[in-house]
């Protein structure tokens, strides 16, 4: 393991239903509209340029799997001459999906997604930039890659956790890729994302731990009643004072509130409710 590389305490363990599952039918069903839907855009020779319908690809494929959208509506970028650092914290691989169900922004991910199955392939049709984000040596040449994103007046949506966590109060905020967004003097906002079930908090879609790509989906098609939240906060913008280091601690008190990067996870309802 690189000393550089991020490490989070969450394991399978953490995750679980908060309800009920659905019926094995029902999954099935979900999990074979997600896979034509993916298996529709991997057929498409381009990639998904048009951030019109690459809104509505990420939108059906959470209608697909029974995962509804709510809280705030419009774009999350902000208007002017460079586009906008969209910084999240990071939960599961549907993360991905809701993202770009909200703003179809250029995404920042780590190496590994590109060959996870099915997101992997809406990924790179989305023009995603994978990069690996253990390599210290390959850091200056990542940020550089995000500033002149920014500077082309193209958002840029990074996890600056740089790994999974299985509730919205783990981790701390990698300060990196905040560089860029100083570089371009570009906006930067703060997002949260969170899931629940009938209106409870939920572990069920984190993607955490040694956790396998398609386990992970077929227990988000038998989540009941999962909701997937995107809460743009305030807008950050570089200036005098702010470095880095401020710009990353202002963004993460935003995304993670005062909660204490070391708080537990929220555990499932029952363990007899995993799948």
């Amino acid at each position: 393991m690189n000393a550089w590389a991020v490490q989070s305490p969450c394991t399978t363990g953490c995750v679980g239903h908060r309800v009920p599952p659905v019926s094995a039918r029902t999954a099935l069903r979900r999990c074979t509209d997600f896979t034509a839907i993916v298996a529709g855009t991997a057929a498409r020779r381009h990639t998904l340029t048009d951030p019109g319908s690459l809104r509505l690809r990420a939108r059906h494929l959470l209608d697909a799997l029974g995962v509804q959208q709510v809280g705030g509506e419009g774009g999350l970028s902000v208007p002017g001459r460079t586009g906008t650092l969209i910084v999240a914290n990071h939960i599961s691989w549907l993360d991905v999906i809701a993202l770009l169900a909200r703003e179809p922004a250029t995404l920042i991910a780590k190496r590994e997604v590109d060959t996870w199955p099915v997101v992997g392939t809406l990924a790179r049709r989305a023009g995603t930039c994978f990069i690996d984000r253990d390599s210290f040596r390959r850091l200056p040449q990542q940020v550089a890659l995000v500033r002149e994103t920014l500077l082309a007046g193209r958002s840029v949506a990074v996890f600056p956790q740089a790994t999974t966590w299985c509730s919205p109060s783990g981790g701390t905020f990698r300060r990196a890729m905040f560089q860029a967004a100083l570089d371009a003097r570009a906006p930067v906002r703060p997002v949260s994302i969170g899931y629940r079930q009938h209106g409870m908090p939920s572990t069920v879609a984190a993607f955490v731990g040694d956790d396998g790509f398609l386990p992970s989906l077929r227990r988000v098609a038998r989540a009941d009643g999962l909701t997937v939240r995107v809460d743009a906060h305030d807008v950050l913008r570089p200036g005098p004072g702010r470095d880095r280091r401020t710009l990353a601690l202002a963004a993460q008190e935003a995304v993670l509130g005062r909660v204490p990067a070391s708080a537990l996870p929220v555990p499932p309802l029952s363990p007899a409710l995993h799948a």
